[in-house]
């Protein structure tokens, strides 16, 4: 399915030099805010106290926010579970005024005071402390399974294509995952399981990209006997230019209402995914295109067993010549 078709190519690889010191810019710059400002964790990775509380009709999230909120938390997590009446809170590690961490029965009866403050009949049903054990053991887990599809993306490019796709694959796809952990450091976003999970996400969605582009090129190569390599990529890239757009906006469509209408719970979720979609369209043409092309693709390495005078390019002289 096509919305419109480019009937010339797009000179996308005459410019990739430069694209690709932008890129590079910007991935030192991420990891420079990574490494001096560090991401802001949310408790399933620091630890802190999460409450179960219910109402008997169906519970305002933003006033009950506010209200947690006017205790001195700024990073406190309120969300629906189960039916609009119950409620999850989740609480981060506060110290009392001696510097000593404030337990998880002293968060709630402060938090139970409040709340009951404005509505007598909330009750509290369950109380549970997460220590940063927990948290590491999160974090550790979470890390192990972005290596396992790094791992498994580089093997799988590997098979399907030339171990040259494979490293140009790979490297842009890390480059989006460390902007878009950039983009939570710079900012200071709150960096939740969630998060973790869009960005998992985003890779498989980046290398989808990278597929399709890394498909067309190897077709390309073979119907264009004459072309040089970077008009093999450039015509690859204008050809799924339409498919692009078709596929990336349908997506953003949903991840920017889940944005927008999503409410707190969904926020930093879609955020990631938006800043992950833009820069996997922007990685799988500038960065990864642009590596295999320096990594010395060719013909060779996609056409293996073809015959040397066989051609599908109705322009080259040789079309429809056997060996």
């Amino acid at each position: 399915m096509e919305f419109f078709r480019i009937r010339r190519d797009i000179p996308f690889m005459k410019h990739a030099l430069v694209f690709n010191v932008i890129s590079f810019l910007t991935f030192a710059a991420a990891v420079f805010f990574l490494w001096h400002k560090g991401l802001h964790l949310s408790i399933e990775f620091t630890g802190g106290t999460v409450m179960e509380v219910s109402y008997q009709q169906a519970a305002d999230l933003e006033k009950i926010r506010g209200q947690v909120g006017k205790l001195g938390y700024t990073d406190v997590q309120v969300q629906n579970f189960g039916t609009s009446r119950d409620v999850m809170i989740r609480l981060p590690l506060q110290k009392g005024p001696e510097g000593k961490p404030v337990t998880s029965a002293q968060q709630s009866e402060q938090v139970m005071g409040a709340l009951q403050a404005a509505s007598p009949e909330v009750k509290l049903q369950r109380v549970e402390f997460v220590g940063p054990q927990v948290g590491k053991e999160l974090a550790t887990d979470g890390l192990l399974a972005l290596l396992c599809v790094v791992a498994g993306i580089m093997i799988y490019l590997s098979f399907r294509f030339e171990w040259k796709f494979a490293v140009a694959g790979i490297i842009a796809n890390l480059h989006d995952v460390v902007i878009i952990l950039g983009f939570f450091a710079y900012f200071q976003w709150e960096f939740s399981l969630s998060v973790l999970a869009a960005v998992l996400a985003v890779l498989g969605y980046s290398v989808n990209e990278s597929v399709v582009i890394f498909d067309r090129v190897r077709e390309n190569f073979r119907k264009f006997r004459k072309m040089s390599t970077h008009e093999v990529i450039d015509s690859a890239i204008t050809g799924t230019i339409s498919r692009t757009i078709i596929t990336h906006g349908s997506t953003q469509m949903m991840v920017l209402s889940m944005f927008f209408f999503g409410g707190p719970t969904l926020h930093y979720f879609a955020l990631a995914l938006t800043v992950g979609i833009l820069f996997g369209i922007y990685s799988s043409v500038f960065v990864a295109a642009a590596l295999a092309m320096w990594l010395g693709v060719k013909r060779e390495d996609l056409v293996k067993g073809d015959k040397k005078g066989d051609s599908t390019d109705r322009n080259d002289p040789n079309y429809g010549a056997q060996a």
